[in-house]
């Protein structure tokens, strides 16, 4: 109703500026209808069907989606029952990215580009924030600290504990 009067005001002479003060709306508003219904006639004035809010992918693709996220990547290191790290498959991502979450659900069948990654998770309530990676930091001191890092994780206070000599030993 509302786009066939501006039609109707239009050919009555009013300007747009006129019609958008008369009907409540914006300019840009008026000039969109008027140049649909000039380039498709009275069709120009439906809705367009199928346009928004018609998704890409299924929700079962979405949960897919979703469900990667709950999951370990398969890149990640883990504690073994030896005492050593090792990754279930060392060429897969260390930790979710949007880029790597995008990539692991193409390869499942679903194309989904980055953007739509982030905007499922947004939906869903998850924030996503890029990982800090305690490799590497702006510390002048790190190299130091780093190296005692990394001491502690490949050999735990435990392990360096029971090797170490004990009072009874000497």
């Amino acid at each position: 109703m509302l786009r066939a009067r501006m039609v109707e005001l239009s050919w009555a002479g009013q300007r747009v500026p006129a019609i958008a003060d008369e009907l409540r709306c914006n300019q840009r508003t008026v000039r969109r209808w008027l140049h649909r219904f000039n380039r498709l006639g009275l069709d120009g004035l439906e809705d367009l069907a199928g346009r928004a809010g018609k998704r890409r992918i299924t929700e079962a693709e979405r949960s897919r989606i979703i469900g990667l996220v709950k999951q370990s990547p398969l890149g990640r290191l883990t504690l073994q029952v030896d005492g050593e790290l090792a990754a279930e498959d060392e060429s897969g991502p260390p930790e979710w990215t949007l880029d790597a979450l995008a990539t692991e659900a193409r390869k499942l069948g679903i194309e989904v580009g980055r953007s739509q990654v982030r905007r499922i998770l947004l939906a869903e309530g998850v924030r996503w924030r890029r990982t800090r990676s305690w490799t590497r930091s702006r510390d002048a001191d790190f190299e130091g600290k780093r190296t005692r890092i990394i001491e502690l994780y490949t050999c735990p206070p435990r392990a360096r504990r029971s090797s170490a000599p004990t009072s009874s030993d000497r």
